[in-house]
């Protein structure tokens, strides 16, 4: 099933994102989260999580990677959410 609320994010109205720059953001994020360097990263994750007995199982727990490449469970949220200022990392 496809998700109805695709491209539909509410920041792309926050930032003034025309319909045309929408699209080409959608087929961009797309086209990033099929590479196999992606499909690799998450694979790893989520085979991290099946062995820390974390994955599915509703605790909110994510693993995150520290600045030197190991891996930690964290609070989904607090992984999520670690942008940075101006984009820059804040890994643990």
């Amino acid at each position: 099933m496809k998700n109805k609320l695709a491209g539909k994010h509410p920041s792309y109205d926050k930032l003034g994102m025309s319909e045309e720059r929408r699209k080409k953001k959608i087929a961009y994020d797309k086209a990033y989260h099929q590479s196999e360097e992606r499909k690799d990263y998450r694979v790893e994750l989520n085979k991290k999580n099946r062995e820390a007995g974390t994955y599915g199982n509703g605790d909110n727990k994510d693993m995150s990677h520290t600045k030197s490449g190991k891996l930690v469970s964290e609070t989904k949220s607090t992984n999520r959410a670690r942008n940075g200022h101006n984009k820059k990392s804040s890994k643990k």
